[in-house]
């Protein structure tokens, strides 16, 4: 996938804050701190389009990035890792949750994982919860650099005996592994969910 554009457009904290022009969105969601807005800024080739930053749990919005003007990727705030008050990372649940129910334009999620911590309870829930929406689950390991190839292949094994993953994308926002991978991930999740395009438009 070619990227010719990509900006902010806005933040939301309940549906009715959401874009209403229809268009298809694809979700990332991960745990605090797993590089989701590293991935963002390295797919679309802008620095700092998303705000990055080394405090787990700063993003506490819905973030819609417009792609090529066709489609959005939304971030959703980090779960886990956050020191937060539990009366925010419930209010952070709430928004989530609603945002899933509500959105017919949501087309797929993009589950951010770090291949160098243990899938546990919340992973494997998340799974179930977007399987039971219907929605198409890709898996993205982000930070691939950080670990050799033996130990990434070692620990990738590890986490699928907790989770349901399936042909993952490796991917690294320093390298730039996998970033033509996601691209067609992307593509493939758009092609298979969202009408086909008025050519006419």
């Amino acid at each position: 996938m070619k990227i010719t554009s990509a900006e902010f457009v806005k933040s939301a904290v309940d549906p009715s804050q959401c874009p209403k022009d229809g268009l298809p969105e694809i979700v990332l969601i991960g745990r605090s701190n797993v590089g989701k807005s590293s991935l963002i800024n390295a797919f679309v080739n802008r620095k700092g389009l998303a705000k990055t930053s080394s405090q787990p749990g700063k993003t506490r919005t819905i973030n819609f990035y417009l792609i090529n003007n066709r489609f959005y990727l939304v971030d959703l705030p980090g779960f886990g890792y956050s020191n937060v008050p539990l009366s925010v990372k419930k209010s952070w649940e709430k928004m989530i949750e609603d945002y899933f129910e509500c959105r017919d334009t949501l087309q797929g999620a993009f589950v951010i994982l770090d291949p160098r911590r243990d899938a546990g309870d919340v992973e494997e829930r998340l799974y179930r919860w977007i399987e039971a929406f219907g929605i198409p689950a890709v898996t993205v390991f982000t930070k691939t650099d950080k670990l050799s190839n033996n130990r990434l292949s070692a620990r990738i094994a590890a986490i699928k005996k907790a989770i349901p993953v399936v042909e993952p994308v490796l991917f690294s926002a320093v390298t730039g592994q996998g970033k033509v991978l996601l691209g067609k991930k992307v593509a493939e999740v758009l092609e298979v969910k969202a009408p086909p395009a008025n050519e006419n438009a």
